[in-house]
């Protein structure tokens, strides 16, 4: 049985550790709330803008309307893995990564060549330590989230692709559902996938203004970064929903734990009283046999 030091210091320390997670849960929580509500606005305009985009893309066949979406045979990949800066946030970055390394060794890529590039430094410590041709320009946009910052990693896959470095680019990226719940998705961002809704927009014949050249130059480019940029909103919700969660059972956990401490050192104390007690009466006993 430990002793009531050992188990004092135990009960300070966990006590110590449960007031940091629940600190913790409530500035995820306050974070979430902003990151939430970014989310919600951009989803709509983004869900309508992406039928839009592969409806334009597909429904025209003249010179230069194909550049983002020109299927070819598959010999190099661009996976966009999204992470978090930081840790304490469950299984958020693993399931990213095991996402990733799955898809790489599916029988769509066999033969394949892959490039990563990480956005997180999550992402970023993980395929440095491997071998992984990582590209580790972009990986700190989490550190000022902005459309700006984004779109400097949205044009370097879109080039990527137009040049033909890369023959698909993938997104891998946690989507929000609620605080418990985020899904692991992998989307492929380019080249453009034809729209299968099946809805007002669907082949429908469109009237350009000023041009079919403006529609390729400016719609297209500004759409798929839209995309990116939603992916990454995604994540960043994602993030600090499963890190409240995370810190909220830590929080519940280290409770428990307190009680079976507390009840651990009352009966620690109590055995001590007793022996203490025990060792008075057997002196009293002795001394009276010796009188």
């Amino acid at each position: 049985m430990p002793s009531l030091k050992e188990v004092k210091e135990r009960i300070k320390s966990v006590s110590s550790t449960q007031q940091i997670t629940k600190a913790m849960k409530m500035v995820a929580a306050a974070k979430l709330r902003r990151a939430q509500d970014r989310i919600v606005q951009l989803r709509p305009y983004s869900e309508k803008l992406t039928g839009l985009l592969a409806n334009v893309s597909s429904g025209n066949t003249e010179e230069g309307m194909d550049t983002y979406s020109e299927v070819r045979d598959i010999k190099k990949v661009l996976f966009v893995a999204v992470t978090s800066d930081r840790g304490l946030c469950g299984a958020f970055n693993s399931n990213i990564f095991k996402a990733v390394r799955a898809a790489m060794e599916s029988e769509e890529y066999a033969g394949a060549a892959f490039d990563v590039l990480p956005l997180g430094k999550k992402a970023f410590d993980f395929y440095r330590k491997r071998d992984f041709n990582a590209v580790n320009d972009y990986y700190e946009v989490f550190g000022n989230l902005s459309f700006d910052a984004v779109r400097e990693a949205a044009e370097f896959a879109m080039n990527g692709f137009e040049h033909g470095d890369y023959d698909k680019v993938v997104l891998c990226y946690n989507e929000f559902k609620n605080v418990a719940t985020q899904i692991v998705r992998t989307e492929q961002f380019l080249p453009i996938v034809e729209s299968e809704q099946e809805d007002a927009d669907t082949n429908t014949d469109y009237i350009y203004e000023p041009s079919q050249d403006f529609i390729v130059e400016e719609l297209i480019p500004k759409s798929l970064k839209i995309q990116f940029y939603k992916a990454v909103l995604e994540s960043n919700a994602s993030e600090h929903g499963a890190r409240m969660t995370a810190m909220g059972k830590a929080t519940d956990n280290a409770g428990e734990l307190l009680k079976e401490l507390k009840l651990t050192y009352n009966r620690t104390r109590q055995a001590a009283i007793t022996k203490e007690i025990l060792e008075i009466v057997g002196g009293a006993e002795a001394l009276a046999a010796d009188s």
